[in-house]
C-alpha cells in the first residue's frame, strides 16, 4: 500500500522551524534579516547599517544569529556574552535576567546582542534564535525599538536559520560581483519565496560588496527581478575599520570613509522610504552556470 505523505504548508520537503505566534515582533518596527554567502561581509553590512539607521535617529537593534557571535563587535568595541550563554547560567530561568545581562550599547546607541548557539552538530540554531526574540518581548526592549537587523550565519537555508525570515518584513541579500556569491543569493531567494507562503517577509534587494564592477549581479538581477539597492567597492578603509573593531562612521573621515559613509545612508534611507517589495523567481542551477560568466 502506498501512502501520501502531505505537502508542507511552509516550504518544500524538510521539516521546518515554526514559529510561536507569541513571541512575534510588534507592527511598526522596521525588520531586516540580511543573508549571504558565508564570508561575504553580513556583519560588516549590518553594523554599518545599523549604525546609518541610528545617525537618521532611529532606535536600533541588531541581533547576530550565529554561534561565532562576532556580528556586533564593531558597535560595541568587544565580544559580548551571548544569550545562550546567560540563559544556561540560569539553568533556562529568564525571569532572573536582566536587559543588561544580554543586550548590549554599542555606537550611537544601537542595542546589541548576540544569540550564540548549541555546539556545533547539537542543536537548532533556530531555536535560539526563538528564544532570543521571547526573552527580548518579556522583557518589553522591542517596544520602543524602530529598526531590528537580524545578522543570519552564512547562506544557510535550512528550516533553523532561516527561523528570522518568519519576523522579517524585507530581506537583504549581500552578494559579490562572483559565480560562488550569486550561486548562494540563488538559494537564498529560493528560500524567502518559501517562507513568503505564510509570513510577511519579502525581498528588500541586493547589496552589492566588494565589487568593482556589478555586471554579473546586473545579469542576475535582469534574469531574476532582484534589485541592487547598495554598492560597496572593495575599499581598505571598510577593511581597516574592521582591524579597528569599529564602524565606518567612527573613522577618520577620509575621500574613501566618505564614500562608504553616504552609500550606508543612502540605503538606510531607501529601506526607511523608498524600498518596495520584490517578486523574483530564483534559478535552476544549470541556468545560472550558463548565465553567468564571459563569451
Amino acid at each position: 500500500m502506498t501512502t501520501t505523505l502531505p505537502r508542507k504548508a511552509d516550504g518544500e520537503g524538510s521539516v521546518q522551524v515554526k514559529q510561536d505566534p507569541k513571541i512575534k515582533i510588534e507592527e511598526g518596527a522596521l525588520v531586516i534579516a540580511v543573508y549571504g554567502k558565508g564570508g561575504i561581509g553580513k556583519s560588516t553590512t549590518s553594523s554599518n547599517l545599523s549604525a546609518a539607521f541610528s545617525k537618521l535617529g532611529k532606535r536600533v537593534l541588531q541581533i547576530g544569529c550565529d554561534p561565532k557571535h562576532d556580528s556586533t563587535f564593531t558597535l560595541t568595541h568587544k565580544m559580548v556574552p551571548t544569550v545562550i550563554d546567560i540563559l544556561e547560567e540560569v539553568d533556562f530561568h529568564s525571569e532572573e535576567l536582566r536587559p543588561e545581562d544580554f543586550m548590549f550599547k554599542g555606537f550611537n546607541g544601537v542595542q546589541c546582542v548576540e544569540s550564540g548557539g548549541p555546539p556545533a552538530g547539537t542543536g537548532c540554531g533556530g531555536y535560539v534564535t526563538g528564544q532570543t526574540v521571547k526573552l527580548l518581548k518579556e522583557h518589553h526592549l522591542l517596544e520602543d525599538t524602530d529598526v531590528v537587523i537580524f545578522d543570519v550565519l552564512g547562506d544557510v537555508v535550512c528550516g533553523g536559520f532561516a527561523a528570522p525570515l518568519q519576523h522579517a518584513n524585507y530581506c537583504l541579500i549581500v552578494t559579490a560581483n562572483d559565480f560562488d556569491s550569486i550561486f548562494a543569493m540563488n538559494r537564498i531567494v529560493a528560500a524567502i519565496n518559501a517562507k513568503a507562503k505564510n509570513y510577511k517577509v519579502r525581498l528588500g534587494g541586493v547589496v552589492a560588496n566588494r565589487s568593482a564592477e556589478l555586471d554579473q549581479i546586473d545579469k542576475f538581477n535582469a534574469r531574476t527581478g532582484l534589485k541592487t539597492m547598495a554598492h560597496f567597492k572593495n575599499v581598505d578603509a571598510i577593511r581597516r575599520s574592521r582591524l579597528k573593531k569599529c564602524t565606518i562612521f567612527e573613522m577618520e573621515p577620509d575621500e574613501d570613509v566618505l564614500e562608504v559613509q553616504n552609500e550606508y545612508l543612502s540605503l538606510a534611507k531607501k529601506m526607511l522610504e523608498n524600498v518596495e517589495p520584490l517578486t523574483a523567481e530564483p534559478l535552476k542551477d544549470r541556468e545560472i552556470f550558463d548565465l553567468l560568466g564571459f563569451d
